[in-house]
């Protein structure tokens, strides 16, 4: 296996030799889920990677040639996704990759970038060890899951103090990773954790675990899902009034639109972390805000200006690449290994740090549904609209 991985980076090496004074496109090679139950998550991503794609050209491309986007479908399936990443390396000749949507998709595409010492940008998938693994071209726009909450954990701090948690999560690498944070850091705080209970992905009746939770009466929920199940979880929660001092989300599905489609009322008030919001302060997010939301009808989440960021951070890296025309993969891996720009969605810096290997680091916003919208509550600096707390038992709510 060693010598076929040798054997297809030497092979690759030559092909972009040998299309080095090509006048492009250069290609960029993105698996997505397109279909499936994280379609959602990956329509958001392509349409945000578009936008970025028609900037870049108009402003006259990198070095004179223009970036040419292939998304292809990796229904959310790890194995798709390593066929595709194989695919883009082996046969397309693609110098680097970037997405997918989720942890285990991310990890997929990660073990071949490194195998074929291919510089990969991950952009949304979030478990820690993605970016713990020693790999020196795998590279991460986005925090990892453990650092999803330091915004969170101020509002806890300082507003909700909560003495005891209840703490619910999908089965997946996202899931699992979120809920040991969780566990991990609010059990430093002093916070009782009374249940930390795991479902099954794509469950269509909670109301099992529930009841056992509504019985525990902790002061927190908190929940690491996807849109689906982040809905269902809340739609259910309000059927039995469970009440508590507060509904936490850990991002993802909760920090999307359809969450506040789907759950409808029952989404009110509940709070969830999130990477980023269309207030921040950052270089091109309004701009990038409204021009989305001019052509679809809804702010995009985190997840679209993660991916229209890490277009322009693919774009600045392979200007800076020290090669001719089309850069090498050893090129592109230094000049990321160098990036620090201001992004729509932050600063990027990718360092080796807390274990952490090219891991982009940033500080997280906590998002509250209030009157049917997501407001960025905190860090006040950043609010769009005063928290609500206490909030309303159920049965004082109309």
């Amino acid at each position: 296996m060693r010598k076929i991985a040798i054997a297809a980076t030497a092979a690759s090496l030559l092909a972009w030799a040998a299309t080095a004074g090509a006048a492009g496109p250069i290609k960029v090679g993105i698996p997505l889920p397109l279909t499936g139950p994280e379609a959602k998550f990956g329509e958001i991503e392509k349409r945000s990677y578009e936008f970025a794609v028609g900037e870049i050209n108009a402003a006259g491309g990198v070095k004179g040639m223009k970036l040419e986007l292939d998304i292809q479908d990796s229904q959310g399936k790890p194995e798709v996704s390593r066929a595709i990443a194989e695919k883009f390396i082996d046969v397309q000749k693609y110098p680097f990759i970037l997405g997918d949507y989720s942890s285990s998709c991310s990890k997929a595409v990660a073990a071949v970038a490194e195998e074929r010492k291919i510089p990969y940008l991950v952009v949304t998938g979030a478990a820690d060890d993605i970016t713990k693994q020693n790999y020196k071209y795998v590279f991460r726009l986005n925090p990892s899951s453990s650092y999803y909450n330091s915004g969170l954990w101020g509002f806890l701090r300082e507003v909700v103090k909560p003495k005891s948690v209840a703490i619910l999560y999908e089965s997946s690498d996202f899931g699992s990773s979120g809920s040991k944070a969780m566990e991990k850091e609010a059990k430093a705080a002093g916070i009782e954790v009374l249940m930390n209970e795991k479902y099954e992905k794509g469950a269509v009746d909670f109301k099992p675990i529930l009841s056992s939770l509504k019985a525990k009466r902790p002061d927190m929920i908190y929940m690491v899902s996807y849109v689906m199940d982040a809905s269902l979880l809340m739609r259910q929660i309000k059927e039995l009034r469970i009440d508590a001092k507060l509904f936490a989300g850990g991002a993802a599905g909760f920090a999307i639109p359809e969450f506040i489609d789907n759950a409808k009322d029952a989404s009110e008030d509940v709070v969830t972390s999130t990477l980023w919001s269309a207030n921040v302060p950052f270089k091109g997010a309004k701009e990038f805000a409204k021009k989305y939301k001019d052509k679809y009808g809804d702010f995009p989440s985190y997840h679209g200006a993660e991916a229209y960021s890490a277009l322009y951070v693919i774009a600045d890296a392979l200007k800076r690449a020290k090669s001719s025309s089309v850069p090498t993969p050893d090129a592109i891996r230094e000049a990321l290994k160098a990036t620090k720009m201001d992004t729509a969605f932050g600063s990027v810096q990718f360092e080796d740090r807390d274990g952490y290997q090219n891991q982009n680091f940033q500080e997280t916003l906590v998002m509250q549904v209030i009157k049917g919208e997501h407001q960025t509550i905190w860090p006040k600096k950043f609010a769009s609209a005063p928290y609500v707390f206490p909030i309303p038992a159920w049965r004082d709510r109309r």
